[in-house]
């Protein structure tokens, strides 16, 4: 049983747009999303109003095709419409500087693989003049594959090779410059360059070269050690020269078109992203007056997300936007430049996080809940004391704390501390068998009774900001278990902390009364959520306002949760804990009169496919089941058709969701 908290008659209605507030939609939502009259939450993909599709309608919708939560709901408008953002941005930004060459985003694969969302991104890609990038041998094999022309001809798009490199990943890329890609490989090891010369010349190639550099400025926050002179990746000042004198040398130093640099993802302050801008135009200048033929600069990842709406360089936000970005990077590269008198360079940047971080929602079912606000019962709590001639003393504590909670100008924080004393001592006299289970069930009724009443007062004198009763929200919060795994899909809220911004997606016309922290399905005390943004605070809190369910435990009404913001690196860092596999993903699209529909349905995976993953047979363990079966109904423990039953149930089971369903 669950309580609301109990709100003055006189407090307006709440609307649609309190929740937009509780939640932050506007400050992370970038127009995006939004809530409608109804209590829904819709996503906008253009950003406007006119063509927006309702969530809760979507899986309403799904589930009467068959299609369970948790499911990931993709939207491609949206990943288009967030591309079109970034090159509207560095236009701007050229335009209004008289900055003399062009801009090209590059999507790291990385980022998301999945071949659908590849494939949409190398379609949008190809309209706006952007290039796609790689880091291994496996993603330049994808996307050489998927950049192919149907019709035989050259496809033209960037692709940037970057990453550690074998003898077979750079002949690749040099026969695929033979073969008349526009492919950059990047030296990021001196020995690459050695090993790309000699393909160079054993194919007769002039292949189009990038070197990485180490920066001195580096980021901040978690991926700060992508930059500095310890970084993994990138020649130092002195390989680079080296490096300029082996082209030389080889006669290929007009080769060199591009010069690269990465000082990490997520970079939450702009003032680091300037520093290194600069520090890298320099480098440029410098290698563009040693006889390199560069015409392109590479400013790598960084451009981050804001996730918890706080508009400031926490590392779950950054303190600037996309036209801030972009202004700021055309500015410095070309102050520097023109300062050394050398010509602009193609701009590009890795922002694959910025890209594809809003077009994917994740939407999880609440299975039940686990509250802490059971009534006290203080009639039936007096009375087994008293039908005890040894009730242990801590109990007779606990029943007067909570009555003197009556008394006019009682002192609460005394009262809750003495509750606090004597539901220690009922513990440890648990431990050591003089406090019954009946004794015990008595203790955390009264003290969880005593607890809300003890908050509820202390809101009444303006003193719940006081040390000792700022913590009981949190301990009096509700438990509420959402069907999906935050190991397959929040990888970087259990691994990093990362906030991801968590909304109900209906009842959003409704005043959320319930605290809670939100419980995976795992088995692993990990498989929480308890960190979320706070708009009020422009920080983070442990505790989600949330609704109350209804019905009775067990049988009540849906109630859906949407994560946001999970387009990057989730779904590709997601691991099988508990063998919970892949969520079913519906690609979700919009026609000319606003209506949804399904574009791609790629379904989630089965337990006979994680069973896979693992190397387990499912045939083998069907058959294996089988033989048991027919065994305990040759013995009699079951008859016929229940062992006809219960491998007929196993069988399904092994084709069906790894998600409660």
């Amino acid at each position: 049983m669950t309580t609301d908290i109990k709100q003055p008659t006189d407090v307006p209605e709440w609307t649609a747009s309190d929740s937009a507030e509780l939640y932050g939609l506007e400050a992370w939502g970038r127009g995006f999303f939004a809530v409608n009259q109804a209590g829904s939450l819709v996503v906008r993909p253009t950003r406007t109003p006119e063509r927006e599709v309702d969530l809760h309608e979507i899986i309403r919708g799904l589930g009467q095709r068959g299609i369970a939560t948790p499911v990931l709901l993709r939207f491609g408008d949206l990943l288009r419409e967030r591309m079109k953002q970034i090159r509207a941005a560095f236009d701007d930004a050229i335009t209004q500087s008289n900055y003399t060459n062009d801009y090209c985003c590059i999507y790291p694969i990385k980022v998301n693989q999945q071949q659908h969302i590849c494939e949409e991104i190398h379609d949008i890609a190809s309209k706006l003049g952007f290039g796609l990038e790689v880091g291994s041998k496996p993603e330049l094999f994808a996307v050489l594959g998927i950049t192919a022309a149907d019709d035989g001809k050259t496809s033209g798009l960037p692709i940037i090779c970057n990453g550690f490199k074998d003898d077979e990943y750079v002949e690749t890329v040099v026969l695929a410059a033979k073969l008349g890609r526009n492919i950059i490989m990047v030296v990021e090891q001196p020995r690459e360059l050695r090993t790309l010369i000699r393909f160079a010349e054993q194919y007769d190639v002039r292949p189009s070269i990038g070197i990485r550099v180490k920066p001195t400025s580096m980021g901040t926050g978690r991926w700060a050690s992508s930059g500095g002179n310890r970084s993994k990746f990138g020649l130092s000042a002195t390989d680079l020269l080296e490096a300029l004198a082996f082209l030389d040398e080889h006669s290929m130093l007009e080769c060199l078109n591009l010069l690269h640099f990465h000082i990490g993802s997520q970079i939450g302050d702009i003032r680091h992203i300037n520093a290194a801008i600069t520090e890298l135009a320099h480098i440029y200048c410098e290698c563009k007056r040693l006889g390199a033929g560069l015409g392109m600069i590479d400013v790598g990842g960084g451009l981050g997300v804001d996730y918890d709406g706080s508009g400031s360089a926490g590392e779950s936000s950054t303190n600037y936007g996309i036209h801030e970005y972009a202004s700021s990077v055309v500015h410095r590269i070309k102050s520097v430049c023109d300062e050394a008198g050398v010509d602009h360079p193609m701009i590009l940047s890795e922002s694959g996080r910025a890209i594809a971080a809003f077009s994917s929602v994740l939407v999880v079912n609440i299975l039940g809940v686990t509250s802490f606000d059971a009534p006290a019962r203080i009639e039936d709590a007096r009375q087994l004391a008293e039908d005890s001639t040894d009730t242990p003393q801590p109990i007779w504590d606990l029943i007067e704390a909570y009555e003197s909670l009556d008394n006019p100008g009682v002192d609460i924080v005394e009262v809750y501390h003495d509750a606090e004393q004597a539901r220690s001592e009922a513990m440890a006299l648990f431990g050591m068998g003089y406090v019954t289970l009946p004794q015990r069930a008595t203790v955390e009724r009264l003290y969880w009774a005593t607890g809300h009443r003890v908050l509820a007062l202390a809101r009444e004198h303006g003193i719940a900001d006081r040390e000792e009763i700022a913590r009981l929200p949190e301990l009096l919060s509700d438990i509420y278990y959402a069907n999906f795994s935050v190991f397959q899909s929040l990888p970087d809220h259990w691994a990093i902390g990362q906030v991801f911004p968590i909304v109900p997606i209906h009842r959003l016309n409704e005043k959320p009364t319930r605290l809670a922290v939100i419980a995976d399905m795992t088995c692993d005390s990990d498989g929480e959520v308890s960190h979320f943004s706070d708009p009020a605070t422009k920080g983070s809190k442990s505790r989600l306002e949330l609704h109350e369910l209804r019905g009775d435990a067990g049988q009540h009404e849906p109630y859906y949760l949407g994560i946001f913001l999970t387009g990057a690196y989730q779904e590709v860092l997601g691991d099988l804990h508990n063998l919970f596999g892949d969520t079913h993903a519906v690609h979700i699209g919009l026609d000319d009169t606003g209506r949804w529909r399904i574009e791609e349905l790629i379904e989630g995976d089965t337990v006979r496919e994680v069973l896979g993953y693992v190397q387990y047979d499912a045939d083998k363990l069907r058959r294996a089941m089988r033989m048991q079966i027919e065994r305990a109904v040759h013995a009699g423990r079951l008859d016929v058709a229940e062992g006809h039953a219960l491998q007929r149930f196993y069988e399904r089971g092994l084709d069906g969701y790894t998600y409660l369903e």
